[in-house]
C-alpha cells in the first residue's frame, strides 16, 4: 500500500492510529487541530473542497476517514459534517484514483441511544437497519448510504464501513456493568473496546486484500463489557421484548450483543483487551 490519508487525525484515535501505521506506510494526517505527531499534516475540513485541494500533488491510494462529529451531536451538525462531509472527501478522492476506503461508522446506528430502542436480532448483525430517533445514528447510516452510492457509480472501489464500539484508553478501561436500569446509550455501555483494539481494527481494514464493493462489519470484541450474564442485563432492560434465548445457551453467557463474526472472518481481527471476571 502506499499514502495513507487519515482524517480525524488530531483525535482520540486517530493520534493512535496515524502514529502506529506511520511505522510501515507513509501516512498524511488531515484535521483542524494539528496532531502532536512529527508527520505531514494537512490543515483542513474533509467537508471542504478548498481544502482538500492542499492534497493536490499527494498520490492517496487509502484514506481511513475518522473525521466526524459524534453522539448527542445536533441533527443539523451530523447530516452536514458525517453525511456531507464523507460525500465531499469520497467524491474528491475517486477522481483523484483512490480506490480504498474504511469509514468509521458506529454501533449507534440502529438506534440504541434511545431508551425505546428494540433489536431486530440478537446478537445485532452487521446489516442491522437503522432504527434511529436522535439524529446521529441516521447521520452514520446516511454515511453508509454515500458509500453505497458512490460504489454504484464506480464498482472499482473498496469500502469497509466499521461499525465501531465504545472506545476507551487501555490504562483506564471502565468498570463491567451489572443488572441495573436502562439509560441512554446503554448498549454503548456494554459493547466496549480498548483504542489498541480499535487501532489494529482500522489497521486490518486498510491493509486488507482489495475487493470491490462495500461491507459493513461490526468492530467490536467478542464479550460484552458485563460482570453480570448478557441475560440477565438485557432482561431488566427490555423484559420479554426479545428473544434473549441465545445468550441462555451454555457458552454464551457473556457474549457481545453485536455479532462480531465477519470482522473476524474477514480480517482476521478479534480484540485482545478483553472483560476481566
Amino acid at each position: 500500500m502506499g499514502t495513507v490519508l487519515i482524517t480525524g487525525a488530531s483525535g482520540f484515535i486517530g493520534t493512535a492510529l496515524a502514529q502506529s501505521m506511520s511505522k510501515t506506510h507513509e501516512v498524511i494526517c488531515m484535521s483542524r487541530s494539528r496532531p502532536n505527531l512529527d508527520l505531514p499534516w494537512v490543515r483542513g475540513d474533509f467537508g471542504a473542497f478548498e481544502d482538500l485541494r492542499r492534497l493536490d500533488d499527494r498520490s492517496i491510494e487509502a484514506v481511513v476517514h475518522l473525521g466526524a462529529v459524534t453522539g448527542g451531536c445536533l441533527e443539523r451538525d451530523g447530516i452536514l459534517v458525517n453525511v456531507e462531509g464523507t460525500r465531499c472527501l469520497m467524491r474528491y478522492l475517486m477522481d483523484r484514483g483512490c480506490k480504498k476506503f474504511v469509514c468509521a461508522s458506529s454501533i449507534a446506528l440502529v438506534g440504541m441511544q434511545s431508551t425505546q430502542f428494540r433489536p431486530l436480532q440478537l446478537p445485532i448483525p452487521d446489516e442491522h437497519p437503522c432504527l434511529d430517533r436522535d439524529g446521529y445514528g441516521v447521520a452514520k447510516y446516511l454515511m453508509e448510504e454515500i458509500t453505497r452510492y458512490y460504489s454504484r457509480q464506480n464498482p472499482e472501489i473498496d469500502v469497509i464501513d466499521l461499525r465501531l464500539a465504545s472506545i476507551a484508553p487501555d490504562e483506564s478501561m471502565p468498570p463491567l456493568r451489572t443488572v441495573g436500569p436502562i439509560g441512554q446509550w446503554a448498549l454503548g455501555s456494554i459493547t466496549i473496546m480498548a483504542r489498541s483494539d480499535a487501532v489494529r481494527a482500522f489497521t486490518l481494514a486498510a491493509e486488507s486484500a482489495y475487493k470491490p464493493g462495500v461491507r459493513v462489519m461490526n468492530a467490536v470484541g467478542p464479550q460484552a463489557w458485563v460482570a453480570d450474564p448478557v441475560g440477565d442485563v438485557l432482561r431488566n432492560w427490555w423484559g420479554d421484548d426479545v428473544d434473549l434465548t441465545y445468550f441462555e445457551t451454555p457458552g454464551n453467557e457473556y457474549a457481545a450483543v453485536y455479532n462480531p463474526d465477519r470482522i473476524r472472518q474477514e480480517l482476521g481481527f478479534v480484540a485482545e483487551v478483553l472483560p476481566a471476571r
